[in-house]
């Protein structure tokens, strides 16, 4: 169809140009023949342009071209949310002691406790001559301590008036013959003491205990046996003492729930 269109367009363009050149010769006159003129058409595509063609097929493709440079860095892009929480790890090895730290601050001041003075309760007394008799109670009439006046020098008794424990001791010069003592605690002796007198020579005798006493109870030194053994002595140079102390009272328990 196109070639057929093409045909006639031509056909039209060499009728219109050599249409008026025959028409200008008189009919029945002969001229001597021209030469011809010289042929001054162009190509058809410079003269007129020519009905455009059906599209052509689409090429295949063609082959991938080289890879490109890598481009510039973009933009930081928008912090992501937070994801799910891990499950804990193992528990790690210790690590190396650190610096000892600055001392802290001082801590609030405490409530104020009970006083030490009432539980207070202590004597030291000793003899002012030698024993005079046995199986009685040993009368110390010099004070040296009795502050809270719970020994009793007519008695020659040591009365509890704090619960708790005491600790008692004597220290007796021995002299001109042997002695035998005891510590007796509410008439049941606890301990005995026993020192043979040589010849000449002063001797001395002492001992000591720890005793767990309640209000009441009562401590005091004797001579046990006979007569013989009442060589326990003191004068101006030479001292028998006797003495005691508590060492802890019995707090209640409401006491120490405070």
């Amino acid at each position: 169809m196109a070639r057929i269109l093409w045909t006639l367009v031509f056909g039209l363009l060499l009728v219109g140009r050599w249409g008026p050149a025959l028409a200008e010769e008189e009919p029945g006159e002969v001229g001597e023949p021209e030469a011809p003129a010289a042929d001054t058409r162009q190509p058809c595509a410079q003269w007129m342009g020519g009905v455009p063609g059906t599209p052509g097929h689409s090429g295949h493709p063609g082959r991938d071209g080289r890879d490109g440079h890598d481009g510039a860095n973009g933009d930081k892009g928008d912090t992501g949310e937070p994801g799910e929480k891990g499950e804990p790890g193992e528990k790690g090895a210790d690590g190396p002691m650190g610096p000892r730290g600055f001392p802290g601050n001082p801590g609030m001041k405490g409530e104020r406790g009970e006083s030490a003075l009432i539980y207070r309760s202590a004597f030291s007394v000793g003899l002012t001559g030698p024993v005079p008799a046995a199986n009685v109670p040993i009368r110390f009439t010099k004070f040296f301590h009795n502050e809270q006046r719970h020994y009793d020098d007519v008695s020659g008794k040591f009365r509890c008036v704090l619960p708790g424990a005491y600790f008692f001791t004597y220290h007796l010069t021995v002299y001109p013959r042997d002695a035998r003592v005891s510590l007796y605690k509410n008439d049941k002796t606890i301990m005995f003491t026993y020192d043979q007198f040589q010849e000449n020579d002063a001797d001395q005798a002492s001992g000591s205990i720890v005793l767990h006493l309640d209000v009441g109870d009562e401590v005091w030194l004797q001579v046990y046996g006979e007569e013989e053994f009442t060589g326990i002595y003191a004068d101006n140079t030479n001292d028998s003492t006797f003495s005691g102390f508590l060492l802890y009272p019995d707090i209640p328990v409401a006491d120490r729930r405070r």
